[in-house]
């Protein structure tokens, strides 16, 4: 199916817990996988979700490359025109970073944040490192899984790649909800019907929120706003 500019709209106006939920009812079978599973530093927590197809990519940063310096000059400028969004079709950066452990040497900083926003990037989804918290790019979301001060070595491996962040398996083009809880993939054949799924969680819930928010609260009085909401189709 199509992924419309309004239905990414749609999406980002909840966050990605609610998508959770919804992707529960819509492919129940997913109910186990398809998102983050540990928790990552957020450069800007206040920030509306991001939505976008994913660009992929490795890095490592404990050893230089073997590449000579003209091969990754022009591998940089390939990934970059691989990551460049087009208003139709945003994109979120997913990078999975190859060195054990993780995070030896920041890619993610202020000249890269610039640089991925400025070509139409939402933010990115990595197992890396990241630095220079004051400088990053306003607006540009970037979940992390820590800070160190030094890039080290690092550089792109390969882009278009399978990649796993954080228990999280991604292929190029899939779609990516993320907020300061973590991420998500959203399988295309489902993602037409999650706004419903979100209208019809927020109803179930609204029975059992409004007993417990009440001052004569009790158990039966939950259990009776189970029942109520156990009904709700």
């Amino acid at each position: 199916m199509a992924i419309t500019v309004e239905l990414l709209a749609r999406l980002r106006r909840v966050d990605t817990p609610t998508i959770c939920n919804a992707l529960e009812l819509v492919v129940p079978e997913r109910r186990a996988k398809g998102f983050t599973t540990r928790p990552f530093v957020v450069a800007h927590p206040e920030l509306a979700p991001i939505v976008g197809f994913a660009r992929t990519a490795t890095i490592r940063a404990r050893e230089p490359t073997s590449r000579s310096a003209a091969a990754m000059k022009q591998l940089r400028l390939d990934y970059y025109r691989y990551v460049a969004a087009t208003p139709e079709a945003p994109t979120v950066v997913v990078i999975q970073d190859l060195d054990d452990p993780p995070g030896f040497g920041a890619f993610w900083g202020e000249v890269n944040t610039a640089v991925h926003k400025g070509l139409g990037c939402l933010g990115c989804v990595t197992n890396g490192s990241m630095r220079d918290l004051s400088q990053l790019a306003p607006g540009f979301q970037l979940l992390a899984g820590s800070v160190v001060p030094s890039h080290a070595w690092v550089h792109i491996e390969a882009f278009a790649v399978d990649v796993e962040v954080h228990g999280m398996s991604v292929r190029h083009g899939d779609l990516v909800h993320a907020d300061r809880h973590g991420a998500v993939v959203i399988p295309f054949e489902a993602a037409e019907r999650l706004p419903e799924a979100i209208e019809l969680c927020a109803r179930r819930e609204a029975p059992i929120l409004a007993a417990a928010r009440a001052p004569d609260f009790t158990v039966d009085k939950l259990a009776a706003a189970w029942a109520l909401a156990e009904d709700i189709h």
